[in-house]
Formats: structure tokens, C-alpha cells, sequence
């Protein structure tokens, strides 16, 4: 078992209904969720539920040193772990709930992709509208945010209350591809233009 397996695991024992994985991402799924992020400019992107740091990496590879790459983590172990191994990261130990704070404290109007691999099947209805509130109102009009869920989740019914929200509170919704070499299995989401 790999370390940051091990890490993961211990949260999601400890926490389970905020860690919502028991290993990282696999570097495919990293990739597909990324896939907005442009590849000129100064975009802002902002990470939320980094983890361990799987898309975090993949970030850090496409800015290739461009714009302002904030990392929001409520988990206070995987908080400093991110910091440590990756030091150009601004790296928030807060909640995603007060990410139109967050950038406001950096000076920075709002995000132009919003990456998140948070739990989303695990929250209850109030958590799900309030962070997805905090993400729409964090846009830039032209903006993409990407999330993932676990195929084992679709039935679901808080996933499908998720996917719902989702067409509610964007224009455009597109379902990507199953990225079958993640464990588990998982598919993404990428939500444009937001309402």
C-alpha cells in the first residue's frame, strides 16, 4: 500500500463523510477532471478537497508555472501534507463554503476553472446547494468547473439530487467518459456558464 494510500484510508476511517475516497485519484482521472484549465494566460484555478494532491500535480503540470493555483482542504493532515510537497500551491486549510472569502483575501475577483474532488454523493442537500452556491458565485462568466463521481454512485439518490443541481445551476453540463483505470471506476462532469 502505497503512503498516500495508507493516508487516505486513515482519514476516510476517521471521517468518512468528508473524505469521500479510500485511495487517491488514478493520473487519468487527474487528467480528464484538468482538462479545462487553458493553456495560456494567468488563469486563477482553484482546487477543492485536494487530498493527497492527484490533481493537484496535474494542475501544477499544466500551469507550468502560470496564474494563481488555490488549493482549499478542510482536512487539517492532508492540509500540510499539500503544503509540504507542494510549496508553490497556495494552500487554504479552510472550508469550501467561504471560497468567494478565500479569493477576496488574495485579492483575487473570482476563478476561471473550479477543479473539485469533493465527496459530492456524500453531502446532504444543504451542503451540496451551499458549495455549489460558493462555486457559481467564485465564476468568472466563462468559466468550467469539473467534478467526478464514482460509477458505483450513480443510483444514488443524493448523486442524482447532485446531477440535478448541476443543470439547475449551469447552462451547460457534460458527462464525460468512464475513466475505468481509477479505483473505482469514475466518470467526470464539466459544468460551463454557470446561472
Amino acid at each position: 500500500m502505497s503512503n498516500d494510500t495508507a493516508v487516505f484510508l486513515g482519514q476516510f476511517l476517521r471521517s468518512p463523510g468528508t473524505i469521500g475516497a479510500v485511495a487517491p485519484s488514478s493520473r487519468r482521472l487527474a487528467a480528464a477532471v484538468c482538462a479545462p484549465i487553458p493553456e495560456r494566460g494567468e488563469p486563477v484555478v482553484v482546487e477543492l478537497g485536494p487530498g493527497t494532491g492527484s490533481f493537484t500535480s496535474e494542475i501544477q503540470r499544466r500551469l507550468g508555472g502560470r496564474g494563481h493555483h488555490l488549493a482549499v482542504e478542510l482536512n487539517d493532515k492532508m492540509a500540510r501534507l499539500l503544503s509540504e510537497r507542494f510549496p508553490a500551491v497556495d494552500v487554504a486549510h479552510a472550508d469550501a463554503a467561504k471560497l468567494s472569502q478565500l479569493l477576496g483575501e488574495r485579492g483575487l475577483r473570482s476563478a476561471d476553472v473550479v477543479v473539485s474532488g469533493l465527496p459530492w454523493a456524500a453531502f446532504p442537500d444543504g451542503l451540496q446547494r451551499d458549495l455549489l452556491t460558493a462555486v457559481t458565485t467564485s465564476m468568472t462568466p466563462g468559466a468550467a468547473f469539473t467534478t467526478f463521481s464514482y460509477i458505483h454512485a450513480i443510483p444514488l439518490s443524493s448523486a442524482r439530487r447532485f446531477r440535478a443541481l448541476l443543470a439547475e445551476r449551469f447552462e451547460e453540463v457534460v458527462h464525460g467518459r468512464t475513466v475505468w483505470r481509477n479505483t473505482p471506476p469514475a466518470f467526470v462532469f464539466t459544468a460551463r456558464r454557470p446561472r
